[in-house]
């Protein structure tokens, strides 16, 4: 006679079950502000709820086919599906139905996360589920059971959309427990369910109608080998698949908006290390990198006001399909709403500093140091030209020569993103400030120019070991003098880091740490003396923000960040 199991072992099941389904319930839903974001992405509540409902009955599914697997069957279906269906058959309906039940235990993450692929492998299990609990054991109960989670999941297809693969998905220590709590409660509920077991090779390969023990040592073997396999997969997963870069056209494209755009900074997209991601018309882009699982554009869309909305919801969408973050790296405070309206938080990087050249001069109280400083300069024999792009070729390799020999002084290396980095090409685009004494070149920087000649900016600023201490103020003065002349409206002197923020009793967690970090990263990187240097210029400040997703996310995003200016971690904690 098969064994059968007995009410006590019934209640195992069920609270088993209960436990570890609770289990991933509380840890799906525990946090509102995923819904709370999702709600207003798609503007329904059913696109921030449904897909963890669909994870937990997924779930659910697994631990049904997985605790099925270790009890014995109902009485008498084994004899009768004998007559009907061979051996072979039902032993390899058992082994493969408990595989099914612990990939779907793995894929209800890939459908909470909203994943194209989990949707249609937990369909084809679920499917599969329903013929091999008939084929195995004449389950019919459980066949139904999974019948109607077909039917729940069927109809759910818009709501997957991201395309990212599961072996690349994080998995949270909740979501870890949850699917080892099921595995091993499965395999206990066996090991209790065939109290007379004996586990040797013989029971293993024992292959009879009713060797339901046999069969069951099998299955949970394949099933702790398949996590195992699962697991190997993920540590040696490859490196995501990299981001598209931009055709010719693309850049084109861009080129011709950025001409018209009214901030220079616009040119940082073509550093050649960024995507783009466009509009419908082609008339506005988001400048992007990708770094681990932040994708961060590089300031606001570059477009009009009333295309960037189209242009920030376009970019969450595209993060959020591949399972991503989506952030706004040094963001002006004008669309601040917009960031705030799609669910991402903001805090403020620093400030940027802009001075106006209608009234820039050397004249008046105010501007009597720099005055000092360019006529200590004119006096000592050094002089200024601002070389258009066909005259920087001849010059190339000077320029070059300051350059090494700026990062070596300076024991630094080429940035990337939001700096400028010694390129000929890239430098050879736009006009460069030179600085000479007796012929030989000192000190240079080159000059984005924006449409509208609404301002001009200073990117690279470098200059030789043996130039004076006033020499780039030299250089700065000059170019907003020839920027003023050529009916520029404002000269953009970059941002001061950290600068601008209170760490008053009142104020938020991150203002107070950064301006620790401010405190005690000074010796490593002067932010004081940054704003200083600026200030002497007089400019007017504005805040700078980033806009991302917060909490625990932040300190990566920030590290993401850092490593794409950077070039990677070891250039982050270089100069």
């Amino acid at each position: 006679m098969p064994p059968t199991i007995s009410p006590h072992h019934h209640y195992v099941i069920g609270f088993t079950a209960a436990l570890a389904v609770g289990y991933v319930a509380i840890a799906l839903f525990q946090h509102t502000a995923p819904i709370q974001r999702l709600r207003r992405l798609g503007g329904d509540w059913t696109a921030a709820v449904v897909p963890r409902f669909l994870a937990i009955i997924t779930f659910l599914a697994g631990a049904l086919l997985l605790f099925s697997g270790a009890t014995p069957a109902v009485a008498g279906r084994l004899q009768w599906l004998s007559a009907w269906i061979p051996l072979p058959v039902v032993e390899l309906s058992h082994f493969i139905d408990n595989l099914a039940g612990v990939m779907l235990l793995i894929l209800a993450r890939g459908v909470e996360r909203r994943l194209d692929a989990a949707y249609h492998l937990t369909i084809g299990l679920l499917v599969a589920g329903i013929f091999l609990s008939l084929l195995r054991a004449l389950d019919i109960e459980q066949a139904l059971v999974l019948a109607l989670m077909l039917v729940t999941f069927v109809p759910s297809r818009k709501y997957f959309y991201r395309k990212s693969s599961l072996i690349e998905e994080r998995f949270s220590a909740s979501w870890i427990a949850a699917i080892l709590l099921v595995t091993l409660g499965s395999i206990a509920l066996g090991l209790v369910s065939y109290a007379n077991l004996h586990v040797s090779t013989d029971t293993f390969f024992r292959f009879a109608t009713h060797a339901e023990a046999a069969r069951f040592l099998r299955a949970s073997a394949g099933v702790l080998a398949a996590l195992i396999v699962f697991a190997v997969l993920r540590l040696l997963r490859t490196a995501r698949t990299p981001i598209p870069r931009p055709t010719q056209d693309d850049i084109n494209d861009a080129r011709a908006i950025a001409a018209n755009y009214p901030q220079a900074a616009a040119q940082l997209a073509f550093l050649g290390d960024k995507s783009f991601l466009f509009n419908e018309r082609r008339t506005g882009f988001v400048m992007y990198g990708v770094h681990g699982r932040s994708w961060v554009s590089l300031g606001d869309p570059i477009a009009t006001p009333g295309e960037a909305a189209e242009l920030i919801r376009s970019f969450i969408h595209l993060a959020d399909q591949n399972s991503g973050w989506a952030v706004f790296y040094k963001v002006a405070p004008t669309l601040l709403y917009l960031y705030l309206d799609h669910g991402l938080n903001v805090v403020k990087l620093g400030e940027e500093a802009r001075v106006s050249l209608a009234d820039f001069s050397l004249e008046g109280s105010n501007r009597r140091n720099l005055r000092r400083v360019w006529r200590k300069m004119v006096d000592d024999g050094y002089t200024f030209e601002m070389v258009q792009p066909n005259g920087i070729p001849p010059i190339l390799p000077q320029l070059r020569a300051v350059s090494d020999e700026w990062i070596d002084q300076k024991q630094a290396r080429e940035k990337s993103f939001s700096l400028g980095a010694f390129d000929e090409d890239y430098v050879s685009r736009y006009p460069i400030a030179v600085a000479r004494k007796d012929g030989r070149i000192i000190a240079f920087s080159n000059a984005w120019i924006s449409g509208q000649k609404a301002e001009v900016e200073a990117d690279l600023m470098r200059y030789t070991a043996d130039a004076p201490a006033g020499i780039m103020r030299f250089v700065l003065i000059e170019m907003m003098l020839w920027a003023r002349n050529e009916g520029f409206v404002s000269f953009n002197l970059g941002m001061a880091s950290l600068s601008g923020l209170s760490a008053h009793r009142g104020a938020p967690i991150w203002n107070q740490l950064a301006v620790a970090i401010r405190g005690y990263g000074e010796r490593f990187y002067n932010f004081q003396g940054i704003r200083e240097f600026k200030q002497w210029f007089y400019p007017e400040w504005e805040p700078l923000f980033l806009a991302s997703p917060g909490g625990a996310a932040r300190p990566l995003i920030i590290a993401n960040i850092a490593s794409l200016i950077s070039g990677d971690l070891q250039g982050i904690v270089k100069k």
